[in-house]
């Protein structure tokens, strides 16, 4: 239990208030005085608020605000007690802003109930209340609250606090001009818990975070001894003796009202398509930067859809958005020399960012002129394979062209053939997600974003389709489609596309970590699954039809990553994905979530050669 809580605590640090590792002196209570007090909403809910002003404020030295909203707690709690860091980043904090932190309802300290992505209210009355009426109210507070102030607002936020940013967004209040969710949740179909729908098990532990309801203000987390414990550093051996789904939740985690929403709601019904922020992110009219990182395991989906969407929607948005070589809110801290799992990326990324990027931003529309943009790009996106920051005038790319890679007999062909490659697929014996057993056991994997794939090489259960050695540098640039014709001798089946970067068999990095083979690395680059009950709608699942010929079409996450000269590029297809995500019966059911071990079912599955998958690629 004592390792569960470090890493508890790590996850809390890393998507709550701190980014950065904390600086040792007393920088903050030397320069700030700290308030608290609670901010009446308007249906009369009272919100726990932290406020740090700077002890130079004056009315001929004015401030702007920078606040952020979290449902992880804003401590530590009481006047006297200091945060070691606040705001975005280091340099922003020299900066100086009246920084503002503040629990959400149902929160620690906060009044009412909590609420996971609480549903915006489309058309309000005075009387309805959702998280952008929440933020509209604690701005409208703070600014005629706080001296000195200079009447603008900016809004950052990480992960779960990236939600409430781009949420807040809505307020539409005048003193907000400029909001930069990070990480953020546009969907929980799509985010954390489920991929296209589809349970991500590898979140088994997260529940007691988001599924507790608190009795009574507290100033620290209630949930703690409603965690699954620790007993092995084998992970993979916790989920196999756990069984099925339905088994974990009957024995872990009956009373978890967000588990129990999970379980009850298998298709996008209403619950869900309430909780969907992406149709009412429009007529948005200040500065939004949008961040997230290419190896976020969490919110890959969001900042991408978030960014595509304002663009859409909100013509006089100034709309930006920054896409860097980041797990989770990695741009948040810096490590030196920046690695993902095994891969080397370059040397302090994390500081540029902050620096030249981030701060920009918040000083120059809360401390410059709205009118103008901050000079920054319309895109600011990280290579992955050419390991370089590039930038675009629109994302995707215009210049970008779509092509397609066909699946043919273990290659990958520029134009359909006619046959079909199979494989079996046993429930009971699935495909594994990593062959590093000790990344089971976290409070959620990352490593497997970038992890060597050659583990699953060669097992009956996995398709792998491989272009010959490139001759030419090949650079990936926006969506991925996979379009798949399949047919099975089952009701139900999954399909977890990857697409992976084979590496020379003389390949040397520049950096590397002990004990890594990297020649012949097949460093995957982006991956997804997709329930076949869904590939005609989201809203009610269909079976397929046992050896019928099927189309499964779905997108992958988007990639900017250049495949260098020497390299392959790699398409491997599976129907199990374990323990990342819950295993399909491959029996069609009304509610998959609760099927039993007598429901699996083994199948023989066909990918017809007329398969492909469609990239955008720049010339």
């Amino acid at each position: 239990m004592k390792n569960y809580f470090s890493m508890l605590l790590m996850f809390l640090f890393f998507v709550g208030t701190a980014q950065n590792t904390p600086p040792k002196d007393t920088y903050v209570k030397d320069n700030f005085t700290k308030q608290e007090f609670y901010i009446p909403m308007r249906d009369g809910t009272k919100l726990f608020t932290a406020v740090y002003i700077p002890k130079d404020i004056s009315n001929k030295n004015k401030y702007p605000f920078l606040m952020q909203r979290t449902c992880y707690s804003i401590a530590p709690y009481g006047e006297n007690e200091y945060k070691q860091r606040i705001g975005p980043n280091q340099f922003l904090m020299k900066e100086k802003y009246i920084f503002v932190y503040q629990d959400v309802r149902g929160r620690y300290m906060s009044e009412g109930i909590f609420t996971n992505m609480t549903p915006q209210v489309e058309r309000k009355t005075k009387k309805d209340i959702d998280e952008s009426t929440d933020t509209y109210d604690t701005v409208e507070y703070l600014v005629k609250n706080i001296k000195n102030n200079n009447g603008k607002v900016g809004q950052f936020g990480t992960s779960y606090p990236g939600f409430y940013t781009a949420v807040g967004t809505l307020a539409q209040h005048p003193a907000l001009v400029a909001s930069s969710p990070q990480a953020p949740i546009s969907d929980f179909w799509n985010d954390d818990f489920m991929h296209n729908g589809k349970f991500m098990l590898g979140y088994f532990r997260t529940f007691p975070v988001f599924g507790i309801q608190k009795t009574k203000a507290e100033n620290k987390a209630w949930y703690m001894d409603t965690f699954v414990k620790q007993t092995s550093e084998d992970g993979l051996k916790f989920y196999r003796e756990m069984g099925t789904l339905k088994d974990g939740y009957d024995k872990y985690y009956k009373d978890n009202f967000f588990m129990t929403e999970i379980m009850n709601h298998p298709n996008f019904d209403e619950f869900w398509q309430k909780r969907n922020l992406l149709p009412h992110l429009k007529n948005i009219n200040h500065a939004v930067m949008t961040v997230g990182g290419w190896f976020d395991a969490e919110d890959l989906s969001g900042p991408l859809n978030i960014y595509k969407t304002i663009e859409k929607t909100s013509p006089k948005a100034k709309n930006t958005i920054v896409m860097g070589p980041f797990s989770h809110g990695g741009w948040g801290r810096e490590e030196g020399k920046h690695f993902h799992n095994q891969i080397y990326f370059g040397d302090s990324i994390a500081t540029y960012y902050q620096k030249n990027v981030e701060t920009k931003f918040f000083n120059h529309y809360l401390k410059g002129n709205t009118k103008q943009d901050a000079g920054l790009p319309e895109a600011l996106m990280y290579d992955t394979g050419a390991k370089q920051w590039r930038e675009f005038a629109t994302y995707p790319p215009k210049e970008a062209k779509k092509v397609s890679f066909y699946l043919a007999n273990g290659t990958l062909k520029n134009a359909a053939q006619q046959g079909f490659s199979e494989y079996y697929s046993d429930p009971n014996n699935p495909v594994l997600s990593s062959d590093n057993l000790k990344d089971f056991n976290g409070f959620t994997p990352r490593n497997y974003m970038s992890e060597d794939q050659r583990f699953a090489v060669g097992r009956p259960d996995v398709l792998t389709f491989t272009t010959d050695i490139l001759t030419e540098d090949m650079t990936f640039a926006g969506e991925i489609m996979a379009k798949l014709n399949i047919a099975s001798t089952s009701t139900d089946a999954d399909f977890a596309v990857k697409l992976i970067d084979v590496y020379p068999e003389d390949f040397k990095p520049t950096e590397k970590k002990d004990g890594v083979i990297y020649g012949n690395y097949h460093q995957m680059v982006r991956s997804e699954i997709m329930p076949a009950r869904f590939r005609n709608s989201r809203e009610k699942g269909e079976a397929l039809v046992a050896d019928q010929k099927t189309a499964v079409n779905f997108r992958l996450q988007d990639v900017v990553h250049t495949f260098k000269k020497g390299h392959k590029i790699q398409i491997q297809i599976s129907s199990t994905w374990f323990p990342l995500f819950a295993i399909n019966p491959q029996k069609f059911l009304d509610n998959p979530n609760f099927a039993t071990k007598e429901d699996y079912t083994k199948a023989f599955i066909k990918v017809f050669e007329d398969s492909s998958i469609e990239v955008e690629v720049l010339k």
